[in-house]
């Protein structure tokens, strides 16, 4: 297969019987339905319709999509939904980009814990980032912030961390003016590196307590929780990786960032280049490389077809876990008030405008188009026959003579 013509889904339907076989005390039963669901995603197993194009009279049928947030194919159009509810929140302030990322041994045994390590690295960066806002040291302000959880690097490691927008500036204690941060300064990331490692080992110690972690393996001995303790105590130590970016470039940026980060998966379809004898191709994004300048940081791996499908598999999400959540000012408890607030002390009337959306696949303001389109002509296609999942249809004829 050449560049661009590969999919996950491919991968998933010439080789996952046979992981399902050799792993099948291994996989969870959320990592069966994900791959399950990506190998009947835009195939006749999920039903479809038939399309007629009223001009040319050509016939196209068209199967439905999975709709997982785990497939490659089914993220654009989610991404678009939630970008058009998300454009009402902008405020016409500067907004600024901040990650935090666990180090690599919690990680490790946060695989077998990922609701309760996730949920601890969502709720302890947000804590962070209005803590210290809200610092008059600091800031000063309460802040509004929306963080999404990645949980995978460029080759497909496990690597949890959540990227985090949040607007230059907040409401003042007593809500009767905005508080704005130095121009192109939002917080001293030094700061909110040492709040955020002891406040998330402090969580994960008493989430120990509570019995909430599990352990397997090389790390059963961590149940002990001397053991525990003792494991805990170097992490303290270390210094934990929380970094800001300079400010976007206004609310367009903002959007074109979403749009590429909030609905991602593991791996776009178009990062993979190959899949043969030797295994699947991919491109991938060496950071560690600062020798090289950006475009030299970009390289190629083949890993065995097991191992690709046993990385893609790591980052299925828990059934029910959200990995995009807001708090402070735009907490979904009174975000319509305190953003109306928000407006109205910085002077603005009314919500921006729509703005569009730079990135290729997702654009938020794309005009209404008809739904089904012929690839022909350009004509609007009609829905002319349903099918249900697993029913059989009649092909679509190769020619159609004049009506």
């Amino acid at each position: 297969m050449g560049p661009g013509a590969l999919e996950v889904a491919d991968i998933f339907r010439a080789h996952g019987p046979a992981l399902r076989l050799a792993q099948r005390s291994h996989l969870s039963l959320g990592q069966l339905k994900v791959m399950t669901a990506i190998e009947q995603c835009r195939t006749a197993a999920l039903g479809g319709h038939v399309l007629r194009c009223p001009d040319c009279q050509r016939d196209q049928v068209s199967y439905n999509s999975c709709r997982n947030r785990h497939c490659p194919k089914c993220q654009a159009a989610a991404a678009k939904r939630w970008l058009e509810a998300r454009q009402a929140d902008l405020l016409p302030v500067d907004y600024y980009h901040v990650v935090f990322t666990l180090p690599a041994p919690i990680s490790d045994i946060a695989y077998y814990n990922k609701t309760v390590v996730y949920g601890l690295l969502f709720e302890i960066a947000a804590e962070t980032l209005t803590t210290i806002a809200a610092d008059p040291k600091h800031l000063g302000a309460q802040v509004g912030v929306t963080l999404v959880l990645h949980t995978w690097g460029s080759a497909l490691t496990h690597h949890p961390h959540v990227h985090g927008i949040v607007p230059g500036g907040g409401l003042s204690p007593d809500g009767k003016r905005w508080v704005s941060c130095k121009p192109g300064f939002f917080l001293s990331v030094r700061v909110l590196s040492r709040l955020f490692r002891r406040r998330f080992l402090e969580a994960l110690q008493d989430a120990h307590r509570a019995g909430k972690l599990q352990f397997f393996g090389d790390s059963a001995f961590l149940i002990d929780p001397n053991a525990f303790a003792r494991w805990l105590a170097p992490l303290r130590k270390i210094e934990w990786v929380v970094y800001a970016k300079r400010p976007f470039a206004g609310p367009e940026a903002v959007l074109a960032y979403l749009s590429r980060y909030t609905h991602r998966v593991a791996i776009a379809n178009s990062r993979l280049l190959a899949m043969d004898e030797r295994g699947v191709t991919f491109r991938w994004k060496d950071h560690r490389d600062k020798s090289n300048p950006d475009r030299a940081r970009h390289k190629t791996m083949t890993l065995a077809v097991d191992e690709f499908m046993r990385r893609f598999l790591l980052h299925v999400l828990p059934c029910g876990f959200h990995r995009i959540r807001h708090f402070g000012l735009i907490a979904n408890n009174g975000r319509k008030e305190k953003l109306a607030l928000a407006r109205e002390l910085l002077n603005v009337v009314a919500a921006l405008p729509s703005v569009q959306v730079t990135d290729a696949n997702v654009v938020a303001d794309e005009p209404v188009r008809p739904n089904f389109v012929c690839t022909h002509c350009g004509a609007q296609m009609l829905v002319v026959e349903l099918f249900v999942r697993g029913q059989t249809i009649r092909a679509p004829p190769l020619a159609r003579g004049p009506p």
